[in-house]
């Protein structure tokens, strides 16, 4: 795993400008002067199978905001997180029990800016041990992996639509079996996928 490690440092180093849930959606207006919240998410590819994985969540259905999503754990930074990577590390600690010494941060992918007015940073680390997972059943109902060869091919990226306040909308997807993974864990996994090319 060496060279994967080190091929994802390289792309991860590589500038580049951040992504936006308005990227494909240019007429939208944003307001000037708008205030981002700072949130991190962990992208966490587990190479104890093997074929590296990244670990993804579903939503629980019972949540206020994008319930049953496909997500990263994370969250927004609280005043008790030194960064966002911390922020990452502890939100994946309380949603899926990984310890916060278990991954090795490798960099982080440009942040991302929300339609809920959130920017948040994917900090993209590996995971070389397994651990116990424990979803948090408040939050999570399912945590399972995805083949990062499968993410990183740009072929498995479709662009759909939907109508939201009354404007057409079009986001990424990136379909894997029964999981359909789409909107800002979509758009993020494609700007890691741009970088590898």
């Amino acid at each position: 795993m060496p060279d994967l490690i080190e091929t994802l440092r390289t792309a991860l180093e590589r500038s580049g400008t951040g992504s936006s849930d308005f990227d494909l959606n240019p007429n939208i207006e944003l307001a000037a002067g708008r205030k981002l919240r700072p949130a991190g998410v962990l992208v966490p590819i587990s190479t104890t199978s093997g074929e590296p994985h990244v670990i993804l969540t579903k939503r629980s259905s019972a949540l206020k905001h994008h319930p049953g999503q496909i997500a990263f754990p994370g969250g927004k930074q609280d005043e008790g997180d030194a960064d966002v990577t911390a922020a990452a590390l502890r939100e994946a600690w309380e949603e899926v029990g990984l310890p916060s010494d278990l991954p090795q941060v490798i960099g982080q992918l440009p942040e991302h800016e929300t339609v809920t007015g959130f920017r948040v940073t994917p900090v993209v680390a590996i995971i070389d041990r397994d651990f116990q997972l424990q979803p948090e059943p408040g939050e999570v109902d399912e945590v399972f992996s995805v083949p990062l060869n499968h993410l990183l091919n740009p072929e498995n990226y479709v662009v759909e639509s939907r109508y939201w306040r009354r404007e057409r909308r079009l986001y990424f997807t990136v379909p894997y079996g029964p999981y359909y993974i789409w909107g800002a864990t979509a758009r993020m996994l494609r700007g890691l996928a741009d970088r590898m090319q």
